[in-house]
């Protein structure tokens, strides 16, 4: 069948509309019509080739949508399911899933050259395989994917909005209450309020943090993130470092969580600087992979027992996770409605990224033509 996806044909060029040939399913896989795609930062990372994927690609990694075709094999969802992607395909059985890390599943390896395990492509055109973002590639009408990449979620739900629990409600969530492990009575900072750092918020909210602290340079991600349970918002690190001094009675922070669109080494050691003894800077964010961003004093990580991690879907468990952030949002216990800045269509893609880009949104949500 065919089908119009915005592709990446090479670094620094916009995403373009093309129609591309779609194989239908094979065993182990579903065909699945995309209701609704969020637009991530990562996905930026790709077109600016910081992250360099295999090209051409489909772009797009946090997506909703309904099961309309299942391959061989297949009895995790039917037709008519209505499912949220996970961009970490879960096997269920590898070493990581089997001892509850299903973030890092092994069948993660390909997500960057967009094809299957088995090193096969589902998109076609022009004589070429187009692979797909986190073997998804939420920005076309329709894309054939494993079924170890959707979770089945509840068909009353609007898929619009469960759409952010593919990537930037666990990966800012889970950061806070799982890799940054906040307690009761904590003190925690968040470096950056976009779809991940506004999640880092409600997760250490949950976890009963005493004081949460958010660093942004753009005052609407401040006051929103204010809305959303944060105690203080600063435009700096040095004016946060102050006030967190003060806070603490100068012990510091229980933990930095870095979501920052791209991490430097400043905001590393900014975060680094800002925790106290025994505490825990988390790296969401992405960079360069070719670029050491990390650089503090051996000594003081020791003296001081500080830890620095880095965090990959938060720490969370997509099969689990999903499924569980849903419930919350619909006991009315997650915010997830307020998240959603602008809605576009497929091919206002471009602007949406030029206003990631501008920080007008903590969240753009892309809806797929049929479900306008």
């Amino acid at each position: 069948m065919k089908t119009t996806a915005a592709v990446l044909l090479e670094p620094g060029k916009p995403f373009e509309l093309m129609e591309l040939e779609l194989d239908g399913p094979g065993p182990g896989e579903v065909l699945i019509r995309y209701s609704a795609a969020g637009l991530c930062h990562s996905d930026l990372h790709l077109t600016d080739g910081d992250l360099p994927p295999r090209y051409p690609i489909v772009g797009g990694h946090e997506g909703a949508g309904i099961i309309e075709e299942i391959g061989p094999g297949v009895t995790k969802v039917k037709p008519g399911d209505h499912v949220v992607c996970s961009f970490i395909p879960n096997c269920g059985h590898c070493r990581y899933c089997s001892t509850g890390r299903q973030n890092l599943c092994d069948m993660g390896a390909t997500i960057l050259d967009g094809c299957m395990p088995d090193g096969t492509f589902r998109f076609h055109g022009n004589g070429m395989d187009f692979g797909a973002m986190c073997m998804l590639g939420t920005f076309s009408e329709r894309a054939t994917i494993s079924e170890h990449s959707v979770v089945k979620v509840d068909d009353w739900l609007p898929l619009e909005t469960a759409v952010l629990v593919g990537c930037g409600v666990p990966s800012g969530w889970g950061s806070a209450t799982y890799a940054g492990n906040v307690r009761v009575g904590d003190i925690t900072v968040v470096y950056g309020i976009g779809g991940l750092g506004i999640n880092a918020v409600q997760g250490a909210v949950h976890s009963g943090a005493k004081y949460v602290v958010v660093i942004d340079p753009i005052e609407f991600k401040r006051e929103t993130a204010l809305k959303m349970g944060a105690t203080h918002a600063f435009s700096t690190a040095e004016t946060a470092a102050e006030k967190v001094n003060e806070l603490s009675w100068g012990q510091g922070a229980d933990q930095a969580i870095i979501t920052v669109g791209t991490v430097t080494e400043e905001v590393v050691s900014a975060a680094f600087d800002i925790i106290g003894k025994g505490g825990t800077v988390v790296v969401t964010g992405l960079a360069d992979p070719a670029k050491a961003t990390i650089h503090v004093s051996g000594a003081m990580l020791t003296l001081n027992e500080k830890t620095i991690k880095g965090t990959l879907f938060g720490s969370a468990n997509p099969q689990y996770d999903i499924v569980r952030m849903l419930r919350l949002y619909d006991a009315g216990q997650l915010k997830l409605d307020e998240l959603v800045t602008t809605r576009y269509r497929l091919e206002d893609i471009n602007q949406g990224y030029q206003d990631l880009r501008d920080g007008k949104n903590i969240r753009g949500v892309m809806i797929h033509a049929g479900d306008r």
